[in-house]
C-alpha cells in the first residue's frame, strides 16, 4: 500500500499538470506550487519557535483560524508557517496577517516532506480536518513532532474504515492527538485501536461567534435592506441562482435578495447581473454610486464580506448542496436566521444537526427549495423560532477553540524546553 500511494501522488500531481493548460484552478495549483520548497528555504528563516498550520482550502482555515489567532495571542514568539492545498485558500488568505509565512502546500513526495520538515523544524503542527498526507505526517513522526488534528469528522464509509483500509489505520498511530467534532468520529478511531482523541466539536463556531460578535455596519447594505425582508443567497452556483430567481419572480414585492456566488470571476457576474435584470441588480462595489428605487437585488461581487453581510438578513439560503457539498452554514446560523439548503449535506454535522433541532431546512430539488423558501418569507413567527433554533446551536457548540489551545500549550511547553 506504501508504494500504492507514492503512486497515487505522482499522478495526482502529473493529472494537475496536464488540467493545468486547460483549467485555470489547475493553473493556479501548479504555478503556485514552482519552485516551492526552495522558495520556502530561502524565505523561511527563523530562531523562534514554529508552528505550522495546514488547511485544504478556505472552509478548513476558517477552522483552523481561531486556533492561530488563540496561540499567537499567548505565545507572541511563536512563528506561524500557514500552508494550503487548494488555490481557492491560499489565493484569498495568501495575506492572512495572523501567519508569518503563507504558502501551497508542495505535493507529498517522499523528497519534499523530508526537506519541508527537516528545514521547518516545527515545535508543532496542525492539520485541519481532512488532510491526510502521509509522506509529511511521516517526516513529522521520525523529527518526533507532535501533530494534531483539528475539527475532524469520521464516517464508517472513508477507506480508512475498510477491510482494505489497515496500512492508512496504522499512519493514524503517527498522530499525536485527534480533536474530532462527534462521538461517533471518536468510537470509529476506538474501534481501530485509535484512542488519543476527544471530542472537542468545530472550531469553525467559535471563528463565527467572534465575528458575530465584532461585527461592522455595512452602511450600503442597510441602504439596500431598508425595511424590506432580506434574503441572502450565500455561495451560489448557477443552480442555485436559477431556484432564487425562481423564489424571486414569486416573493411579495417587499423581499429582497443579497446575491453571494460562489464564483465572483466578471463573465458570472455579468451573466447573474443578466439573469436578475427585471429586479434591477447593483453591484456590492458600485453601492457608492446609489441605489435605483426598483432594485430588489444586491450582487456581493467581492470575497470575504458574506459572513459578515449575514447581519442583514431574516433568511438564508447556502449554496452548494446540490453539487459538491454544502458550504459555510454556521456564519449564517449566527445571526439568528433560518438557514436552506441542498440535498448533498450529509457529510455535514451541522447540517444533519441544524435540521433535527428546526434551524435548518434540507431541500431535495429546487420546486422543493421554492417552496420552503417562500414559506419562510411569508411566515415571520415561523422564521423568528427557526432562527432561534439556530444561534441556539451555535452557542451550545462553541469552546472546541479552549480545548485544543489547552492541549497545544502543554505540547509547545515540551517541546520548547527540550530545545533548550
Amino acid at each position: 500500500m506504501f508504494w500504492i500511494y507514492q503512486f497515487f501522488v505522482f499522478s495526482y500531481t502529473l493529472f494537475l499538470r496536464f488540467a493545468a493548460l486547460f483549467n485555470a484552478k489547475a493553473h493556479q495549483w501548479v504555478l503556485g506550487r514552482k519552485n516551492v520548497i526552495s522558495r520556502i528555504k530561502q524565505d523561511v528563516i527563523t530562531n523562534d519557535p514554529l508552528v505550522w498550520f495546514h488547511c485544504a482550502s478556505l472552509g478548513e482555515f476558517e477552522q483552523g483560524r481561531p486556533v492561530i489567532e488563540a496561540i499567537k495571542k499567548s505565545n507572541p514568539d511563536i512563528k506561524v508557517f500557514l500552508t494550503f492545498f487548494s488555490p481557492s485558500g491560499y489565493e484569498v488568505r495568501k495575506n492572512f496577517e495572523g501567519a508569518d509565512w503563507v504558502y501551497y502546500l508542495p505535493p507529498d513526495t517522499l523528497s519534499n516532506a523530508k526537506q519541508l520538515v527537516h528545514h521547518l523544524n516545527p515545535v508543532l503542527v496542525f492539520f485541519v480536518k481532512y488532510e491526510f498526507w502521509f509522506n509529511y505526517l511521516n517526516a513529522l513522526y521520525n523529527q518526533r513532532v507532535p501533530i494534531l488534528f483539528l475539527s475532524v469528522i469520521f464516517r464508517p464509509s472513508q477507506y480508512f474504515f475498510k477491510w482494505w483500509g489497515s496500512w492508512f489505520r496504522r499512519q493514524f498511530q503517527k498522530i499525536t492527538y485527534f480533536f474530532v467534532q462527534d462521538e461517533q468520529s471518536a468510537d470509529l478511531l476506538n474501534q481501530i485501536g485509535v484512542h488519543h482523541v476527544e471530542v472537542a466539536g468545530d472550531t469553525r463556531f467559535d471563528r463565527v461567534l467572534s465575528l458575530a460578535q465584532h461585527k461592522q455596519k455595512a452602511e450600503g447594505v442597510e441602504l439596500f435592506k431598508q425595511q424590506s425582508i432580506l434574503l441572502a443567497g450565500g455561495s451560489t452556483w448557477p443552480v442555485d441562482e436559477q431556484m432564487l430567481l425562481e423564489v424571486m419572480k414569486k416573493a411579495a414585492p417587499e423581499v429582497k435578495l443579497l446575491l453571494a456566488p460562489h464564483l465572483v470571476d466578471d463573465a458570472h457576474i455579468a451573466a447573474i447581473q443578466q439573469k436578475f435584470s427585471s429586479f434591477h441588480p447593483v453591484l456590492f462595489t458600485d453601492l457608492s454610486a446609489g441605489i435605483p428605487e426598483n432594485c430588489r437585488v444586491l450582487v456581493l461581487n467581492t470575497i470575504g464580506m458574506l459572513s459578515q453581510l449575514y447581519q442583514y438578513a431574516d433568511l438564508a439560503y447556502v449554496g452548494g448542496g446540490f453539487g459538491v457539498g454544502i458550504h459555510n452554514l454556521p456564519e449564517a446560523a449566527v445571526y439568528g436566521i433560518p438557514v436552506v439548503f441542498g440535498p448533498n449535506h450529509q457529510r455535514f454535522k451541522e447540517a444533519l444537526d441544524l435540521q433535527r433541532l428546526k434551524g435548518g431546512f434540507s431541500v431535495s430539488s429546487e420546486k422543493m427549495g421554492e417552496e420552503i423558501i417562500l414559506d419562510l418569507l411569508k411566515d415571520r413567527d415561523r422564521r423568528t423560532e427557526a432562527g432561534k433554533n439556530a444561534r441556539n446551536y451555535i452557542l451550545g457548540h462553541s469552546g472546541a477553540t479552549f480545548a485544543v489551545v489547552d492541549k497545544a500549550a502543554s505540547y509547545l511547553m515540551a517541546k520548547t524546553k527540550s530545545s533548550l
